[in-house]
């Protein structure tokens, strides 16, 4: 349903966000949520048909040719870089896809109702946890949750979103963090398995295998629904790159649908300038030899 203010489609509603996917299922398609960290790629995205666009901070960084864990480390304000996005890239240039927001739900220096105000103000339809706690493991995490920058903190942004009447569609990394996330109000949930591998800046030696991938996807699913059974599950990360890996994760679990953002956004720019580029570099040009003549 376009947005009678604008002509266009953003914002929804969370209820006519869910209509949208609900359709989509309906179908038997899967949904096709997809990251874009400039305003081209979003435009192209909507164009291909995904059903969800979501702005992360490591959008930016992976478009600058670096590695989306960047978005995870201290090189900038992963709140106002999400916004900045979405406000004078994407938004202006997305005609009816949903586009959603990704919300650093930890940062202390943020008042999360104000910040989401300010979301939804915007005309984002919905709100993402990333940059996520949910991905960091091991000491470090530990220490974030005993020192006030706990995941609890996500999981309260995504209950204030709902109250708000913000779609939310969030990552988690175990079972648990799914059963919190449902109870939140979570409406989309996606099994985060790790960092995509492949292309130029893909993990290799940190990859989570196959058998592994599908086992934590079920798992995280199984646990949410636990508590309740409207949840959108998305697959995403790991070994998922392509088409086929998602085809394979969804045929082998309940996943409804596939996030891309290093699969979709940046692998699709790494191959595409590169072959393009090959078959401008493989032209002959009938004038270079008359040319070299005159020079000498």
């Amino acid at each position: 349903m376009p947005n009678p203010w604008t002509g266009k489609g953003n914002p929804y509603t969370r209820e006519e966000v869910i209509e949208r996917l609900r359709a989509v299922t309906a179908k038997g398609d899967a949904i096709i949520a997809a990251g874009a960290g400039t305003g081209i790629s979003a435009k192209f995205i909507e164009k291909g048909g995904a059903d969800l666009i979501i702005i992360y901070n490591s959008g930016r960084f992976r478009m600058m040719g670096h590695g989306s864990t960047a978005g995870m480390m201290a090189y900038g304000d992963a709140n106002a870089i999400a916004m900045e996005i979405g406000e004078y890239e994407v938004l202006p240039v997305v005609e009816e896809c949903p586009v959603i927001c990704g919300v650093h739900a930890t940062d202390p220096r943020r008042r999360m109702w104000h910040w989401l105000g300010k979301v939804k103000e915007m005309g984002f339809s919905g709100v993402n946890n990333f940059p996520t706690h949910t991905i960091i493991d091991g000491h470090f995490r530990g220490v974030l949750e005993e020192t006030g920058m706990s995941v609890v903190k996500e999981y309260e942004m995504v209950a204030l979103a709902r109250r708000m009447d913000l779609f939310s569609v969030v990552y988690v990394g175990s079972p648990q963090e799914a059963i919190e996330m449902a109870k939140a109000g979570a409406d989309a949930i996606i099994a985060h398995v790790g960092t995509t591998i492949g292309g130029s800046i893909g993990v290799t030696n940190a990859l989570v295998p196959w058998d592994e991938t599908i086992k934590r996807t079920q798992d995280i699913i199984d646990a949410a629904r636990t508590v309740r059974k409207d949840i959108f599950f998305l697959c995403h990360g790991g070994p998922i790159n392509t088409p086929e890996d998602a085809k394979r994760v969804m045929g082998a679990t309940d996943a409804v649908g596939f996030v891309g953002a290093s699969s979709l956004e940046r692998m699709g720019v790494e191959a595409s300038l590169t072959n393009l580029t090959r078959e401008f570099k493989a032209l002959k040009a009938p004038a270079a030899a008359a040319f070299m003549q005159g020079q000498a």
